[in-house]
């Protein structure tokens, strides 16, 4: 069918209203992979008509796995990346003739996707609407609990050497250095609180470690807020004294920094250096990433490695690869930089070594490829608060097959 009469047929079915009693079997039908394409044709006239309430009511009553239940719209911005990438798809004969249900005109006329084939995908559960810090894990759910998503999970190893779970560690005080408290709050945070500064207090340096599925929240004693994601590490000090503020980061974090001109704020990372006065970016240095990448959001950074810098405005990323030199990347994807932050994996033309290491972080797997690894562009969001099966059923659909074998994830792409 081409996309002239794929055109005309929804133009002749969206003049006509869909009771529930017809677009419900045929949405269950396009749920189990069974719909005709005439059938298609009629789903994806009703998604281009319908209210996104009328939406979510409907599929609410059809009987269809759990995660079908709640898919969002795409986005036009989002959408219109889609349609590029299957026109390139297209263009190389990269979409399969047979076994798929993707019609592409469903993901981009009617903006909204049940199940996106041949290298890209968009499937979303709804987000809990409380920050990262505060969303817990999601109630359990059928499929097996080791492969559950990852939460708030952290280990706190103090000056002294002594850990701490923060896992099961009670609410409140865990440590006093001097003046200042090393406190769990109740909603997941970690805080270093400072009544009053004393310059004869010793600076006593501290680690939090998130594990591979683990995330925490750490307030520092300025007031500075920084995220850390799974897999990462940041050493702070009980007080920051003398005219810097200094911590060590390993893995990825988001940084809001308050503002102190008097004191700049610096994250040493691997070889680079960080250096801000007061404002918000995102810093990913994964030893498994080939980038150390800082992306700024707000106010001003200034990444360094030796006698070499680079200034960014907001908007802009600073990359720095092994063994290389200091790379500007003047239109950075902010969005997709801070959807580990804001409960997502996203990806935007990723290749499946990319999106494979974000899965294991999150759900702590080991990741082995059996054969060659096809090439594959991945272009999509997945909530992170899902379980991996959920996920693993939404990368099915570019034709990628997994299996698991206790802890590990084959990939039989």
């Amino acid at each position: 069918m081409s996309i002239l009469m794929w055109q005309q047929s929804l133009y002749v079915l969206t003049q006509q209203p869909m009771d529930e009693q017809t677009i419900i079997p045929l949405l269950e039908k396009y749920a189990r992979g069974a719909v005709s394409p005439e059938e298609a044709d009629i789903v994806t006239a009703w998604l281009q008509q319908v209210t996104p309430d009328e939406f979510d009511r409907v599929l609410q009553l059809c009987d269809v796995p759990e995660a079908f239940k709640t898919l969002l719209p795409i986005p036009p911005d989002v959408a219109a990346s889609l349609e590029s990438s299957l026109d390139r798809m297209e263009e190389g004969n990269a979409l399969p003739r047979h076994g798929v249900l993707l019609i592409k005109r469903l993901a981009v006329a009617a903006s909204v996707l049940l199940v996106l084939a041949a290298g890209a995908f968009y499937w979303l559960r709804k987000p809990a609407q409380q920050p990262l810090a505060s969303r817990e894990k999601t109630p359990a759910q059928p499929g097996n609990p080791q492969h559950a998503p990852g939460g708030n999970r952290a280990m706190l190893t103090l000056g002294d050497g002594s850990t701490i779970s923060l896992d099961s560690a009670a609410n409140g005080v865990l440590a006093s250095q001097g003046n200042a408290s090393i406190v769990k709050l109740a909603n997941g945070q970690l805080a270093v609180r400072m009544p009053a500064a004393n310059d004869n207090d010793e600076i006593i340096y501290n680690t939090i470690t998130t594990p591979t599925g683990g995330q925490y929240q750490v307030m520092l004693p300025d007031g500075s807020k920084v995220w850390l994601n799974a897999a990462s590490s940041l050493r702070f000090p009980n007080r920051f004294a003398g005219d810097q503020r200094n911590v060590t980061l390993t893995g990825e974090g988001y940084f809001e920094i308050a503002h102190n001109k008097a004191q700049p704020f610096r994250v040493q990372v691997n070889e680079a250096t960080v250096e801000v006065l007061g404002t918000h970016f995102n810093v990913n240095a994964y030893n498994d990433e080939a980038d150390v990448k800082t992306t700024l959001l707000e106010g001003a950074v200034k990444m360094s490695k030796g006698p070499a810098s680079l200034l960014l405005a907001p908007g802009q990323q600073a990359r720095l690869p092994k063994n290389g030199d200091l790379k500007l990347v003047k239109d950075a994807d902010t969005e997709q930089v801070l959807a580990w932050k804001n409960g997502y994996f996203q990806f935007d033309k990723a290749d499946l070594p990319a999106l494979m290491r974000q899965i294991a972080r999150w759900y702590d797997l080991e990741v082995v490829y059996e054969g060659p690894v096809k090439e594959f562009e991945f272009v999509g969001k997945i909530a992170r608060n899902v379980y991996l099966a959920d996920v693993l059923k939404a990368l099915e659909s570019s034709g990628v097959r997994f299996r698991m074998e206790g802890n590990k994830l084959i990939v039989m792409s």
